[in-house]
């Protein structure tokens, strides 16, 4: 059993400005049904060859911090929860705790591993699908 990586997730000041940037110079898209907008705190691109996906999040530090990029990983075949404590097992340490902070079934753990490089563990594929399909 493994986890994935999601997508890479960059901090800055203007979510829409810099993947639009990164979206030309890719030559990646958008999701038609959650379209980029100025404005917005959170804009993903993907490669539509790939998937591989960049999600530009807007922090309000005035200076960015020295992480600014990082991986959102999804459990492969687990739940959340168990991957979390395998993660553990394997000396990924907690650092912030963000579940349900958006609502039931969303949010993510913020971890670190045995370096201090930070990652967040989101909700597995098949927890993701059973939570839109109960609130459809």
């Amino acid at each position: 059993m493994s986890i994935f990586v999601s997508h890479t997730s960059i901090d800055c000041h203007d979510a829409y400005s810099l993947s639009e940037w990164w979206r030309t110079v890719l030559d990646y898209t958008t999701d038609p049904e959650d379209p980029n907008l100025p404005g917005h705190e959170e804009c993903a691109i993907f490669d539509p060859a790939s998937g591989h996906t960049l999600l530009f999040l807007e922090v309000p530090d005035q200076q960015l911090p020295a992480k600014r990029i990082h991986l959102d990983v999804r459990p492969r075949e687990r739940p959340q929860e168990e991957e979390i404590r395998w993660l553990q097992q394997q000396g990924a340490t907690p650092v912030a705790d963000h579940r349900g902070q958006y609502g039931p079934g969303t949010g993510w753990l913020t971890m670190a591993d045995p370096e201090g490089n930070q990652f967040c563990v989101l909700k597995s594929p098949s927890e993701r699908a059973a939570f839109l399909a109960a609130n459809d």
